[in-house]
């Protein structure tokens, strides 16, 4: 039996907790949408409009139009996990319209992410996939590397090359393909193409509407900025100074959520955009909790009051800690681990 099969007293008054926090609340999901999808399709259409008169409108627009992208997500990764609707049909639904607007493939996402849930901050077993943002390499590791795959390393995960570069490339060209997909997953791959249809028949239609030009402007002006925010929501909650990786023999839920996700402290109106999920450590103790109640949680048991806090500023230089480094017990960035750091205090 391992650690993960006999959850500690904390990991069962943590869950009991959190149960009470589990069931959507009748209408909550549809006002949800609704608040998300109709200011979008406004702000969209307000930026066709102004395009006719100069292009600041587009850049304008753009901001807050890339935010209620990053919201759309955030209910799109609500119905990854069934928890925005009772209905897992309502749930997936909405799930794969909304993947018209965020462009990652619904089926084949949820898929992923699930294998994300059972090895986060797990060292035993971490993803060997194609995540970079959420899987950690330690010290040791990074030194016994040759020089080449040093260099690799890095490049990879230079803040201009992973936070900036790739995040809009794994949107729109990465998630046209089922990458990462074994051939098992007939029903993911078969979804990544399905979703690829419907986004050649929305956009496609729209180009010959209003003009390829216009509709690629649009597209990319909103598309950018959320990618790149979305994807760095989503590396700041494993990888920051004061997270803590875990053996597997001492791998429970309870601590993985509380010492190894973040509680990032987001001013109220981003944490409206990104679906409250600065509050990841009560959304990995229970992802089946919906979006709008994890704050609710989080305030329900004194444990949730002793994680460690992240404000925007630790979370704006969390991209450097890239290394966990057994020996000090804390994260470190590459400069540190090669010339050795100090144990922590």
């Amino acid at each position: 039996m391992t650690a993960t099969d006999a959850p500690d007293q904390r990991d069962m008054a943590l869950r009991a907790v959190a149960l009470r926090f589990q069931a959507p609340v009748r209408g909550a999901g549809l006002a949800q949408a609704a608040t998300t999808f109709l200011p979008l399709l406004a702000l969209l259409a307000a930026m066709h409009v102004g395009l006719r008169l100069d292009l600041w409108p587009v850049l304008l627009l753009a901001v807050p139009a890339a935010g209620l992208v990053v919201r759309a997500f955030a209910l799109q990764h609500d119905c990854g996990h069934g928890s925005l609707f009772r209905s897992r049909r309502a749930n997936d639904a909405l799930g794969r319209a909304c993947s018209l607007f965020t462009f990652t493939p619904y089926a084949h996402w949820r898929r992923q992410h699930a294998g994300h849930h059972a090895t986060w901050n797990d060292l035993g077993q971490r993803d060997r996939g194609a995540d970079i943002y959420s899987t950690c390499v330690t010290s040791a590791e990074y030194r016994a590397m040759g020089r080449g795959r040093r260099w690799r390393f890095r490049a990879l995960r230079h803040p201009v090359v992973a936070h900036l570069l790739l995040p809009p490339l794994v949107f729109l060209v990465l998630y046209r393909i089922p990458f990462d997909a074994p051939r098992g997953w007939r029903r993911e791959r078969r979804g990544v193409h399905l979703t690829n249809l419907g986004l050649a028949a929305l956009y496609g239609g729209l180009c010959l509407l209003l003009g390829v030009w216009p509709v690629m402007l649009v597209l990319l002006a909103v598309m950018i900025p959320a990618a790149i925010a979305g994807v760095w929501l989503f590396s700041v909650q494993h990888r920051f100074e004061g997270v803590r990786w875990l053996r597997h023999a001492e791998w429970t839920v309870a601590a993985a959520s509380l010492e190894g996700s973040s509680y990032l402290r987001l001013p109220r109106i981003l944490r409206w955009f990104t679906g409250r999920l600065g509050f990841h450590h009560v959304h990995h103790l229970a992802p089946r909790i919906p979006n709008y109640r994890l704050e609710e949680c989080h305030d329900a048991d004194p444990a949730f009051a002793r994680v460690r806090v992240i404000t925007l500023r630790d979370a704006l230089a969390a991209p450097r800690y890239l290394l966990w480094d057994e020996a000090a017990g804390r994260m470190v960035t590459v400069a540190q681990a090669v010339r050795g750091v100090p144990m922590a205090v």
